[in-house]
């Protein structure tokens, strides 16, 4: 035997056996792998829903004060009610990730009020208004899914707080949670001339049927809804879990285009269309079955991975489909369109029209920062002008509806003064911003005053290109304190993701990761995008009017005629975007 022989037969002889692979881990999944929890988090969820906590807020918690409160209740079930300890002052932002929940928190709470559909009475909102007043320091900020948040609740004053919501048909029901989070709705539903199907009768629907219901008090995760007839798309749909858009079928008329699994965060992930057709009888049952598949199907054992999105990045649109119809429906729903590109701005800012020829007025605040005693004000306003109706919307806007033409300019001058402009800035229009560091436990950065700031600041610096009118008639700039994207800067223009910044002497300072080029279906895009970032482009708090600056005059220079600064950014150089 030759010496190769003889090494390819030892070689033979002590060759390894095969490895196998361990097996999958389960997920968690309740259809699949059964109920028992796979983590602490699903263990207490399953111990006691987090809805009955209400019950020992209101006999114990608020008699015997913060301290009386148990821990599991404090950081997971009270969510489920609309309540988070906010952040103690002083805390900067390096010590966000090293500190632990008790350290961080002070005994105070975040409060959201649920607003379904963003549909507000003036009645209510000056209740609103009051509670923030008599509880919260005169706090009040508008969120991007169309709630209202207070600060500085105490839990002795919850109940009282709870009495004064629900008098007026308002509550903080799964304001927050594993559950179904605030219905956003069309800010114009019902009164548009141009919508396509008034989603409203949908939304009292299903937050009368289903939110507070236990059997759907326990998902994965959180579950974001959004609803619109108008052909804006004016409810950021593919950013979220489930999500119904205004369409006409050829035959069967006016219903809904359905997308699921939308939802940004760390892991930014659009929805995708089902490409069925949703009409309005059977849109209610389509929702809770979709919410059921979550529930039964979603992913359990690993937090990071327990939202919709993940399911339907491994179903994909047709299992996704089959398996509703199939286990959930128990009948097929017909294909159907997708909705055309918008024609109109979807923020609503500005006066238009309604169909009965009174006018809703679109107006903004600076970044959804108000006050307590503004929204009394604001009430009051809007009641000597004759209209008891406004909408809050997903972009930090309120809509204010039933306005009679004569009363229109005499309207938004008195709006002005209380701080809401009909015709902002590009800037004032476009910006919007997270909780921050002020409150957010999580945050790392400054971001309510930072914007603020930064608006300023813009609308002075480049007042020359406003005067020529080469700045673009849309720029979206989103300031987010952390990385879980609150404000969705992976969809803006310019998104600004906050983070701590080395130094030449070696003390962080806070900052931004920047994202360019993202947007979702507007009226100058036909479909959603999630934005660029360029390797180091960094820029800190400081430097950020120079920085927007800088970028959006080397777009006016260098863009092409009819180019937006969305396609601008993402086929530009990358030294043109430092």
């Amino acid at each position: 035997m030759t010496d190769t022989a003889v090494a390819g037969a030892s070689a033979e002889t002590t060759k390894r056996p095969a490895r196998t692979r361990p097996a999958a881990k389960p997920h968690g999944q309740w259809k699949v792998d059964g109920t028992e929890p796979l983590n602490a988090n699903e263990t207490w969820k399953q111990e006691d829903n987090g809805l009955n906590v209400r019950e020992r807020i209101e006999s114990v918690y608020s008699k015997e004060g913060f301290d009386s409160i148990d821990g599991t209740d404090l950081h997971g079930r009270f969510r489920w009610w609309g309540l988070y300890t906010q952040r103690k002052p002083g805390i900067d932002g390096g010590k966000t990730a090293t500190l632990e929940p008790h350290e961080l928190e002070d005994k105070y709470f975040m409060l959201r009020v649920r607003i379904d559909g963003g549909a507000l009475s003036t009645e209510q909102l000056r209740v609103i208004g009051q509670i923030s007043v008599d509880f919260a320091r005169g706090s009040a900020d508008l969120t991007d899914r169309q709630n209202i948040q207070l600060h500085w609740i105490r839990v002795e004053d919850v109940p009282e707080i709870w009495r004064r919501l629900e008098g007026i048909g308002l509550s903080t029901t799964e304001a927050c949670g594993d559950v179904p989070r605030v219905i956003l709705g069309s800010p114009v539903a019902g009164i548009a001339k141009d919508e396509i199907i008034d989603p409203t009768p949908l939304i009292h629907e299903l937050a009368e049927r289903f939110i507070g219901d236990p059997e759907l008090a326990n998902l994965p995760r959180k579950y974001k809804t959004a609803i619109t007839g108008h052909p804006s798309q004016d409810v950021v749909h593919e950013i979220n879990d489930f999500a119904l858009v205004g369409v006409v079928h050829p035959e069967l008329g006016a219903g809904y285009d359905l997308w699921v699994g939308g939802g940004l965060s760390t892991n930014p992930r659009l929805a995708e269309r089902l490409g069925v057709f949703v009409s309005a009888d059977v849109a209610a049952e389509v929702w809770l079955g979709v919410t059921s598949i979550f529930r039964d199907y979603g992913y359990r054992r690993m937090r990071t991975k327990a939202r919709l999105k993940f399911l339907m990045n491994d179903w994909g649109p047709a299992k996704f489909r089959q398996i509703l119809e199939d286990e959930y429906l128990g009948f097929k729903l017909p294909d159907g369109p997708a909705a055309p590109k918008p024609t109109s701005p979807g923020d609503h800012i500005g006066v238009h029209e309604q169909k009965d020829g009174k006018f809703f007025i679109g107006v903004t605040p600076t970044v959804g920062r108000t006050s307590g005693e503004a929204l009394v004000q604001l009430a009051d306003t809007l009641e000597k002008h004759g209209s008891y109706r406004l909408r809050t919307t997903p972009h930090q806007k309120l809509v204010i509806l039933d306005v009679a033409k004569e009363q229109v300019e005499p309207l938004i001058a008195e709006l002005d003064t209380l701080g809401l402009s009909a015709r902002p800035s590009v800037f004032r229009r476009g910006t919007i911003a997270c909780t921050g560091i002020e409150f957010c436990k999580l945050a790392i950065v400054e971001t309510k005053v930072t914007a603020a700031t930064a608006i300023a600041e813009l609308e002075r610096r480049l007042a020359d290109l406003v005067e020529s009118k080469q700045l673009p008639s849309a720029l979206s700039l989103h300031i987010n304190g952390c990385p879980n994207s609150c404000a969705r800067i992976q969809t803006a223009d310019i998104g600004l993701k906050g983070m701590m910044l080395p130094t030449p002497d070696g003390d962080p300072t806070p900052g931004f990761q920047v994202h360019l080029g993202g947007g979702l279906a507007n009226n100058e895009r036909e479909e959603a995008g999630l934005g660029r970032t360029v390797r180091g482009l960094k820029v800190t708090v400081e430097d950020l009017p120079d920085y927007v600056e800088r970028v959006v005059r080397k777009f006016v220079a260098v863009g092409a005629e009819g180019q937006t600064f969305a396609e601008w950014a993402h086929s530009a150089d990358e030294g043109d975007l430092q």
